[in-house]
């Protein structure tokens, strides 16, 4: 019975207290270029994806024409590229963050696939409404109205896809990005 107690003292106090120790002394990996935490990405995106499942809108409530489409690349470009980058442009800091900013234009090196085009369009619309937590992936709902949200999330799911020539040419960087035509008033706040 001394053994058990023993143990059970030691597993409730000492372990905690060597988990706060290692925390206080400054060698938990938490700057860029440190290594992951042993299965860092297993803790993090297990949540993150039983979340979204549970959270994200099934239907979006816009459709992918070209007036939604043309206004998402607009928002795209003005809020979007500095991190995840233009068509052929990676940005210039996105790929040094951690974990890095996925590049949105680009196919994956196993596929087809263009950046979260495999992704259903209401995953990346709570991304964008919500942000994801230890990422740098900053929360939009207080930035952009729902329908912007939308219509960057429906650009995103139709990278893979020919898009309008007006969105491929923001998209190249070819045109400077303009105020979004919005198709509801904007939030108030």
């Amino acid at each position: 019975m001394g053994r058990f107690l023993l143990g059970l003292v030691i597993g409730i106090i000492l372990v905690p207290l060597c988990v706060l120790l290692y925390f206080k002394v400054g060698r938990v990996p938490v700057a860029v270029n440190d290594p992951p935490f042993p299965n860092e990405k297993l803790v993090t995106a297990v949540p993150l994806n039983a979340r979204i499942d549970r959270e994200m809108v099934k239907n979006p409530p816009i459709q992918p024409d070209e007036t939604n489409l043309v206004t998402g690349a607009h928002i795209y470009s003005d809020k979007c590229a500095v991190c995840h980058g233009f068509h052929n442009k990676p940005s210039p800091f996105g790929l040094h963050m951690f974990p890095t900013a996925p590049p949105l234009w680009e196919k994956h090196r196993n596929g087809n696939v263009v950046g979260v085009s495999d992704d259903p369009p209401g995953e990346t619309y709570w991304k964008v409404a919500n942000g994801i937590r230890l990422t740098g992936m900053p929360a939009y709902k207080e930035i952009l109205t729902d329908t912007e949200m939308w219509q960057v999330s429906i650009l995103l799911a139709n990278a893979d896809k020919p898009l309008p020539q007006g969105a491929v040419a923001i998209l190249n960087g070819e045109t400077s990005p303009a105020t979004p035509v919005l198709t509801e008033p904007p939030a108030k706040k």
